[in-house]
C-alpha cells in the first residue's frame, strides 16, 4: 500500500469512527450533545472553511452525508467550535460561520432560511439575523441556527433580504431592515442605505 493510500484509509477510519459514534447515539433528530460532556481530544485537522466546505487534514470531505451528520454534532464551547461525541470532543477551526444560508423562502411576513446542510431555519427572534460590517464597507448577514452556531447569509440570498426591507423607527433613529416573525432586524440607518451591499 503506498503512502497516500495509507493517508486515505486513515483519514476515512478517523472521520468513520467519528460517524458511527454519532449514528449509534443519534434516535432521530438532533444529538443531545447539550447533555454531552466527554473529554477534549485535541485537533485532529478538522475545519470548516469560508464558503462551507470542511475539511480533514487538508483533505476536503467530499461526503454530504458524513458532513451533514458531523454538522449535527457541531457545538460552540467556551474554547471555540467542537464535534461532540458521547465519548469524544474534538476542535474544529471555523474561518468564519460553521454553515452558510443558501436558499430563502417568504411566506408573508416570514422568513425561512435553508443552509448548506439542509437544515431549515425560520427566523424570529429565537433565530435572529444580525447584519456585521464587511471587509469592503459592505454588509454580512448571519442567521442564529442553534445555540451558538451562526450561517452567513450568501450574497444572493442578502440581495434578496435587502429587496425585502423596510424603514422603521427605533428610538427616534430611521432604520432600515427586515421583518420577519413578527420580529424588525435592522440592517443599517436609513440615511446609509447605498452602503448595504
Amino acid at each position: 500500500m503506498t503512502d497516500d493510500a495509507k493517508e486515505l484509509s486513515a483519514m476515512s477510519t478517523g472521520l468513520d469512527g467519528l460517524a458511527q459514534a454519532v449514528t449509534r447515539a443519534k434516535k432521530g433528530g438532533l444529538p443531545p450533545i447539550h447533555q454531552w460532556n466527554p473529554p477534549h481530544c485535541g485537533d485532529i485537522g478538522l475545519k470548516i472553511a469560508r464558503d462551507g466546505t470542511w475539511f480533514y487534514q487538508n483533505s476536503p470531505i467530499t461526503r454530504p452525508a458524513m458532513v451533514r451528520l458531523f454538522s449535527s454534532i457541531l457545538r460552540k464551547d467556551a474554547e471555540g467550535h467542537v464535534l461532540v461525541t458521547p465519548v469524544e470532543k474534538v476542535s474544529v477551526e471555523v474561518e468564519d460561520a460553521p454553515f452558510i444560508a443558501v436558499e430563502m423562502q417568504v411566506e408573508g411576513e416570514n422568513l425561512r432560511l435553508r443552509t448548506n446542510v439542509d437544515d431549515w431555519v425560520s427566523v424570529d427572534e429565537a433565530h435572529p439575523l444580525r447584519f456585521e460590517p464587511g471587509p469592503s464597507g459592505g454588509l454580512k448577514p448571519y442567521v442564529l441556527v442553534r445555540d451558538a452556531l451562526w450561517a452567513l447569509v450568501a450574497r444572493p440570498i442578502f440581495y434578496e433580504l435587502a429587496a425585502l426591507g423596510q424603514v422603521r423607527d427605533i428610538a427616534g433613529e430611521a432604520f432600515y431592515g427586515v421583518v420577519s416573525s413578527g420580529a424588525f432586524f435592522p440592517m443599517s440607518p436609513a440615511d446609509a442605505l447605498e452602503d448595504l451591499t
